[in-house]
């Protein structure tokens, strides 16, 4: 531990708000993994199974069965199929498209602050490095004809430190962020297909 912060010390508060940041980056992806997991984002099945019936004509089987599903495309099914009985053929459509647009804003919860993360990560490892810099450029002329190059040196290296630990944390949570979103495009498509299923077809009985 005692090493960990001799490290961070030498990069300095810019340093420190990095590793900040990748705790936070880290917890962010976990949280969002298991948030996913809970809304059923990888599970389908039971879905296409509900839209299958009710495209056979079996409505009361079809809603039945996914009555007491929570997943976010179980979600958009019920409201399809609930408004595809209760009213007309637009307005089913605007309600089964107000409950999609709620469910994938519960999906997306989170990414923005991925995103800010991915954003300013190597701002502030940037910002480190020129306050870095500037200190050694300070020390080296305050030192004038004794300049020691080896100080010179050390001192840009460890100023350097922070744009390398801010695209560390940056690039992960860039990649974590893309693969959310394709989630999310996923998703949106998902819950197209099987409204329009439901819709469309639910009309011939």
């Amino acid at each position: 531990m005692t090493e960990i912060i001799a490290f961070l010390n030498i990069g300095g508060p810019a340093l420190w708000v990095i590793a900040g940041l990748s705790v936070v980056t880290l917890g962010l992806i976990l949280w969002k993994l298991w948030r996913l997991s809970l809304m059923g984002a990888w599970r389908r099945s039971a879905s296409e199974k509900a839209v299958a019936l009710w495209q056979k004509g079996q409505h009361d089987a079809a809603l039945s069965s996914i009555q007491h599903r929570k997943g976010l495309r179980a979600r958009v099914v019920k409201a399809a199929m609930q408004a595809d009985r209760t009213l007309h053929s637009e307005d089913a459509r605007d309600e089964t498209a107000r409950v999609a647009r709620a469910a994938l804003m519960d999906a997306g919860s989170g990414l923005r602050a991925l995103d800010l993360i991915a954003t300013i990560a190597p701002l502030v490892g940037l910002l480190g490095t020129v306050l870095g810099m500037i200190d050694a450029f300070q020390a080296l002329q305050d030192s004038g004809a004794r300049a020691d190059p080896s100080a010179l040196a050390g001192g840009i290296w460890e100023a350097l430190l922070t744009t390398a630990a801010g695209m560390a944390v940056a690039i992960p949570a860039s990649m974590a962020l893309s693969w959310f979103d394709s989630i999310n495009d996923r998703l949106a498509h998902d819950f197209d297909d099987l409204a329009t299923r439901i819709l469309t077809k639910g009309k011939q009985h």
